[in-house]
């Protein structure tokens, strides 16, 4: 039975027997009872007799699954089975067979979790949908609601800041993991793609997966690890010399989740992907200590006392219905690395059964250990037989030692040598758009011959190797960036130093950190207009204070100075073209002018940040982000009264279309042909009305749900001007 990913749920719905509840195509789950089988009569569920299987109709495209219990601290009542679609959310009890709540859900529910969020005192089931957040009740009854920045992709609850209060973790489609404390925006963490799945782990940590084949591990703001699963290859050959080719994987995360697998005390974070392989990795610096592949793509990964004999086991769910189990070592075990049994692959409703073994002793650890220390080894023989090579020719040469041509074709440069790098800001040309120059040079008349850069967020693969023609190199090498977003970026270099005649070359490796603000140009004296918008708010700190606040975010050529009472200071924002201007008096009062809500927003949150800011009290005026507002607003009313009349349109055809139907078949039955002709071309021109209305409708409801994203998109950009 095939298995949607990221639809896997294991759940106590009787409040004793663990059950397995998976997502299939043609919008049905099945739930799985080994221990527990019930005779199913009527409501949503379909079962044979007493069987272990069952299958709940949903009848809509499925999003989202998960179980939970309302009530955290006694849940011998059982858990509830939640269901989103793109449409709506259904709470299912399933040991009752019958609905719970069913809540029509305009914006979508495409990821769902349950549980406390900050000092709300009932317990939620929370889902995320486009660009909006809703928060439902066990009677479900609302009582949560805010915004987000895009379409949600997964949710998580976690005491991000250690006060004992849950915040909620929200990863969505522009590339940035949100922590809202209640319905304030607590912290903003950017990556470089869509986040695909967020999991709790030990000490508050949280886990993550991208949709470029990235995992992760945070630990408040701060990430500890990451990994990306890539292709890099290349082709050595002597003397050395390194042709790179980059190619990305088609492998992508599909399943994330945490576990104590080894009996450690802390979980470790496992990860499905979409080729059947899974790994578990440790949570403070992503070593893998366990591995292992399904047949097919893993759906989803889940854990509980699956065999009722009071032991925690990981279950790995595949795509295709496979199923493998691994049993968590205890404490004892894990010290003398005793193997640990598990489950064998089976298949829900297939006959099989759980039994067998399974050894975290396969991890290979140490053949992990032995990879990477004969890979050092080969590089450092590599390098030796370099040397070797030198020496050799050199005294082949010349007996007396080599001479400068010959230094210079054997690669070696004066031993004072050294890079050095600067950014400068570009507005482009017809062909090129703006951008940041890298430059890079040496301090003597060496040459860079090549450059391999590392960067999150502004190269395709996060890398990027910089490889001209023999006639184009020189002691200067420029680069140009293109940052698509604001927001701080370290560059990671490796540069090939030597000369024009040489055959090997230097490596040097260092770094330079892009500035967040590095896509705003300082401009003196402007004919740009002056921006309509404005934010207006006061602190209390010394202008010197800012004036370290701008030269640390933003990328000047030289140390902005103040050097009157007041702060005055422009820039073009080189995506846009329009002006944003930052003034602050000497009684602090500061406004920031521009017409881009969102810059002005980023502005704001990154001065709180730097001052410390925790609450700061503004008054904003964006005139074309209102007269924006109020089109959509008017936009949203047309496609909601568009809406109403296509329904009551396509009812009133429903209704007729039974009538007819009625009509020709008296007609046939009666032998009138000439009747149920007419009847049945009736029908099938109110049919055909019928499904051209659908179209209509369909496009309608697209339109108001992309003017509702925009919507919920200026309030999130309003909500983030406050401090």
């Amino acid at each position: 039975m095939k298995i949607n990913p990221r639809m896997v749920s294991l759940g106590y719905f009787d409040g004793k027997h663990p059950s397995l509840a998976c997502a299939t195509t043609g919008g049905k789950v099945f739930i799985h009872s080994p221990h527990a089988p019930q005779e199913i009569y009527g409501g949503r569920l379909e079962g044979k007799g007493n069987s272990s299987i069952s299958l709940l109709n949903i009848n809509q495209s499925i999003s989202a699954v998960i179980s939970g219990s309302f009530n955290e601290e006694d849940r011998s009542s059982g858990d509830t089975l939640f269901i989103g679609t793109p449409t709506n959310f259904l709470a299912y009890n399933v040991h009752s067979n019958t609905d719970l709540f069913y809540k029509e859900t305009a914006d979508g529910s495409n990821a769902l979790v349950i549980g406390k969020l900050g000092g709300l005192e009932k317990t939620m089931v929370i889902a995320g949908g486009n660009c909006s957040l809703q928060g439902f009740d066990k009677d479900g009854e609302e009582g949560f609601w805010t915004v987000t920045g895009d379409n949600v992709r997964s949710l998580e609850l976690v005491d991000f800041n250690n006060d004992n209060q849950n915040e909620l973790i929200v990863g969505s489609e522009d590339f940035d993991i949100r922590v809202f404390q209640e319905d304030a925006i607590l912290a903003e963490l950017s990556e470089t793609d869509v986040i695909l799945d967020l999991c709790r782990m030990s000490d508050n940590k949280f886990g993550y997966s991208l949709n470029n084949g990235t995992v992760g591990v945070y630990d408040k703001n701060t990430r500890l690890w990451r990994i990306k699963v890539s292709k890099v290859l290349y082709i050595i050959t002597l003397p050395l010399t390194f042709n790179y080719f980059f190619q990305k994987s088609k492998n992508h995360p599909t399943s994330l989740h945490s576990f104590d697998l080894n009996g450690d005390g802390v979980d470790e974070l496992i990860t499905g992907w979409s080729n059947g392989k899974f790994d578990v990795r440790t949570d403070k610096a992503g070593e893998v200590i366990y591995k292992d592949n399904m047949k097919t793509a893993v759906a989803g990964i889940v854990h509980g006392n699956y065999k009722m004999d009071g032991n925690e086991c990981l279950i790995i769910a595949s795509t295709e219905g496979e199923l493998k189990g691994f049993n968590q070592i205890s404490p004892e075990n894990a010290s003398r690395g005793i193997a640990v049994d598990g489950i064998t692959s089976a298949t829900p409703g297939g006959g099989g059964g759980f039994g067998g073994s399974k050894s975290l002793q396969d991890t290979n650890t140490e053949q992990e250990a032995l990879r990477e220390l004969t890979q050092r080894k080969q590089n450092l023989l590599l390098e030796l037989r370099n040397y070797e090579e030198n020496l050799k020719a050199s005294k082949m040469i010349r007996p007396s030692g080599l001479g400068e041509l010959d230094q210079k074709e054997m690669g070696i440069i004066p031993a004072d040598t050294t890079i050095q790098t600067s950014l400068t800001i570009s507005a482009g040309t017809t062909h090129v758009g703006p951008h940041v120059n890298l430059i890079i040079s040496t301090s003597n008349e060496t040459i860079v011959r090549s450059a391999i850069i590392f960067a999150e967020g502004i190269f395709e693969n996060e890398c990027h190797v910089s490889h001209p023609p023999k006639q184009k190199i020189g002691q200067e090498m420029s680069i140009s960036l293109f940052p698509n977003k604001d927001f701080p970026i370290d560059l990671h270099l490796k540069v090939f130093v030597g000369y024009k005649s040489s055959t090997q070359f230097h490596v040097f490796e260092l770094s330079r950190q892009l500035p967040k603000f590095s896509m705003y140009a300082l401009i003196t004296k402007t004919d740009l207009p002056e921006p309509a918008g404005h934010v207006t708010f006061k602190i209390h700190e010394r202008i010197n204070r800012i004036v370290l606040w701008i030269n640390q975010n933003f990328l000047l050529s030289e140390d902005f100075k103040c050097d009157g009472p007041d702060l005055n200071i422009n820039f073009q924002a080189l995506r846009t073209l329009g002006a944003v201007s930052f003034t602050m008096t000497g009684r602090g009062e500061v406004t920031i002018r521009t017409n881009d809500m969102d810059v002005a927003a980023d502005l704001i949150q990154t001065l709180c940040t730097f001052l410390n800011i925790e609450d700061l009290q503004v008054t904003a005026d964006f005139p074309e982000e209102m007269e924006k507002l109020g089109n959509i607003l008017s936009k949203v009313d047309e496609f909601h009264a568009a809406g109403q009349k296509l329904t009551a349109e396509m009812a009133d055809h429903s209704n007729i279309i039974k009538n007819l139907i009625v009509r020709a078949e008296d007609a046939r039955l009666l032998g009138d042909i000439k009747s149920m002709r007419k009847n049945y071309m009736d029908l099938f021109n109110f049919n055909k009305d019928l499904i051209n209305g659908y179209k209509v409708r369909s496009t309608n409801h697209t339109e108001l749900l992309n003017c509702l994203k925009q919507l919920n998109q200026i309030i999130q950009k309003a909500g983030k001007l406050r401090g």
